[in-house]
């Protein structure tokens, strides 16, 4: 029996593990036992291979619910994922150094708590430039309606606007990549920001205090859900599905950015191909099992049959573009990453800055202490995560990265 059944016996088969014969802390497992006490819940829960333990809702989760909707089950970034796109470059296209691509890139894009000093122009960018410009005006103009923003008070909205096209911090970053064909790839990775946060926050409080209203125990009242049908469900959905959009702008604009560093130091090139640009905190509403359900992905990338995805190792591991198979079981999900193996503050005493310099070896990277936690080491193996979820997603593209630029 593998280490997975094990799991899902435990749990009396109310979750389903696609996490082989890697041990999941127990931590995480005790936190999908609570989710799995939850009376809103219209199914089993799905664990991806990447699970580890997070605040309220377990990363790596996928829950179907009745109803309802969980603010933690999102997470407080609404909306990160990831976006790559090939280009026409090859390797040999690249210099010996990427150190002054990379520092080009740190340069054009914020990154950590940093933003831009204005909106980033785009008119001049072409078709592009203004279908950006559009989707921007039309971003910026829906926030005001937003109700739940209404219920924090003063915001700076600028620092909003001029977040747009920023990095931020953590497991954030910018990566040159090489597939097995020697072709040269963009691929990024970030979220809704600060606004995003916001809302996400904003709303784990309020329905804190709406399961307290209406005499609800919880074992972590960070699981605490607004039910459908009330002012707060339809102010959150609001808020999440602006706060995701804006997260796919960001992306589209860091990408924007990053591709014109590129042009700076590199001879010309083109894109090839749509970029593939995919959400993995997020809630949707879709039909599984014959009825519709209210999905949130913590952690999860849709992986519907035909659906491109990306699923990236550590900043010193292959990363992956996947193709989904539409595993009903999992509600048509994969992983989001290789998944942290050990927390920040382990990471950075367990590891030295001469592991990280031999972890990184071939890649242009930070190598100083204040990535010490992001060491490829913290991180499970992206092979096991990968063989644990063959019968989610096949694998169209394998990405090793050559530069990272990290917030």
């Amino acid at each position: 029996m593998q280490q997975n059944e094990i799991y899902e016996q435990m749990l009396g088969n109310k979750a389903r593990f696609w996490t082989g014969n890697m041990e999941v802390e127990q931590e995480a497992l005790d936190q999908v036992r609570n989710i799995s006490q939850l009376p809103i819940l219209a199914g089993h829960i799905a664990i991806m291979p990447d699970v580890h333990f997070g605040m309220g809702a377990t990363v790596g989760s996928v829950l179907p619910l009745n109803a309802a909707v969980i603010p933690s089950a999102v997470g407080v970034d609404i909306g990160c994922g990831m976006i790559a796109v090939q280009t026409s470059l090859k390797a040999s296209d690249l210099p010996d150094s990427l150190t002054e691509i990379r520092h080009q890139i740190e340069r054009d894009v914020p990154v950590g708590f940093n933003w831009h000093n204005r909106d980033i122009p785009l008119h001049t960018r072409g078709l592009d430039g203004l279908r950006l410009e559009r989707t921007r005006k039309n971003l910026l103009d829906a926030f005001p309606s937003l109700q739940i923003m209404k219920r924090v008070g003063k915001f700076n909205e600028k620092r909003m606007s001029q977040q747009l096209g920023t990095l931020g911090g953590g497991n954030h970053f910018i990566e040159v990549c090489l597939d097995t064909e020697q072709n040269v790839w963009v691929m990024l990775h970030s979220g809704s920001r600060n606004v995003g946060k916001t809302i996400g926050e904003v709303a784990t409080d309020l329905a804190k205090a709406h399961v307290k209203a209406n005499h609800v125990e919880l074992v972590d009242y960070n699981l605490a859900w607004f039910d459908e049908g009330t002012p707060l469900f339809d102010e959150y959905v609001q808020g999440m599905n602006w706060a995701q959009e804006y997260a796919r702008l960001n992306r589209d604009l860091m990408m924007t950015l990053v591709i014109d560093a590129l042009k700076r130091k590199l001879k010309d090139f083109t894109l090839v191909n749509e970029a593939v640009n995919c959400h993995h905190n997020f809630l949707a509403k879709e039909t599984h099992y014959g009825r519709p359900t209210w999905i949130t992905r913590k952690g999860a990338v849709s992986a519907q049959k035909g659906q491109l995805g990306i699923i990236p190792g550590s900043m010193g591991a292959k990363s992956f573009i996947v193709c989904g198979k539409g595993h009903e079981a999992a509600y048509c999900s994969c992983s989001h990453g290789a998944g942290r193996r050990l927390s920040r503050t382990k990471a950075k005493k367990e590891f030295s800055l001469a592991d990280l310099q031999a972890q990184t070896a071939g890649v242009e990277c930070r190598k100083d202490s204040g990535v010490l936690d992001e060491i490829p080491g913290a991180y499970k193996n992206i092979d096991d995560v990968m063989n644990a979820q063959s019968e989610l997603v096949e694998i169209k593209a394998t990405l090793r990265q050559v530069l990272c630029v990290k917030g």
